[in-house]
């Protein structure tokens, strides 16, 4: 077993830890569900972060997880994560050249291990729709709490529907205002011809700077349930003057300031696209 050390670069801020750790407790909560597949519609969607941070939630949560770089045409995550050089991929793999063991990395986070794509074959579809690729996967299976496996864009190529047929459900992943409906339909088409279950789709890159609906709502969550619950706890020895006093306090203003749209001229928009949803 190789070893890496993944670096993520800046950290997360708070709205996008609770959004990976909903979506994985979205997947425990389908129910029997250890394999899943991530693909999206065209290239650069951002569907190999979210593979890699889904992976990092799950180990974070204490399950032994492994993910699975099958996107073998255009990998990014050895260059992205600066894992520096991996000898041995899931090529190696799949072509006979190497063991399951021997093109596994144990990483620096704690029960997450990946195996990274390895050099560009000549025939990806064909290995990953061979029966070596549906046993190694089989046998992930009976290792591992979850296996998370990077496919390619389904828009682009059919590899991720392969792939998928070995899975027991698919996330698929879209860039916000970058891909067209009917072109998300098709891609779901396709992922249904295969036989694959979709278990959601994961709206990504949506502006959260506070204009528009998911800003508006998602910059008080972070801002005061953030920072409250992150305080919690920290001075035992208050008893409603202290620190939970200044919590009552800090809440305050952002109640006041909710009643007041509620009774201005925006309120009854704002009401309305809810019900809509």
């Amino acid at each position: 077993m190789q070893s890496v050390k993944l670096q993520f670069g800046q950290q997360n801020d708070y709205r996008t830890r609770e959004a990976f750790k909903t979506l994985r407790t979205n997947i425990e909560f389908c129910g029997g569900v250890k394999v899943v597949a991530v693909t999206s519609c065209t290239p650069n969607e951002g569907k190999s972060s979210i593979a890699m941070q889904m992976a990092r939630a799950f180990a974070e949560a204490g399950n032994k997880t492994m993910l699975v770089d099958a996107d073998m045409r255009k990998s990014v995550l050895v260059g992205r994560y600066k894992t520096g050089a991996v000898r041995l991929g899931l090529t190696h793999c799949l072509a006979g050249k190497a063991g399951l063991s021997d093109v596994m990395c144990e990483t620096n986070i704690p029960g997450l291990y990946v195996a990274f794509s390895g050099p560009v074959p000549p025939n990806p579809s064909e290995l990953l729709g061979g029966e070596k690729f549906a046993s190694v996967v089989e046998m992930l299976k009976g290792t591992f709490d979850y296996v998370i496996i990077d496919t390619p864009p389904l828009g682009s190529v059919i590899d991720a529907a392969v792939a998928a047929r070995n899975c027991d459900g698919t996330v698929l992943v879209v860039e916000n205002n970058a891909v067209s409906y009917k072109f998300v339909q098709k891609v779901k088409d396709q992922l249904d011809k295969s036989g694959s279950r979709i278990l959601g789709v994961v709206l990504n890159k949506v502006d959260m700077s506070g204009k528009g609906y998911y800003g508006h709502y998602g910059k008080y969550y972070g801002k005061y349930y953030g920072k409250y619950y992150g305080k919690y706890g920290e001075e035992s020895g208050s008893h409603g003057t202290g620190e939970e006093g200044k919590a009552l306090e800090d809440t305050r203003p952002f109640h006041e300031d909710m009643a007041g749209k509620e009774s201005g001229s925006g309120a009854a928009g704002d009401m309305e696209y809810i019900e809509d949803i």
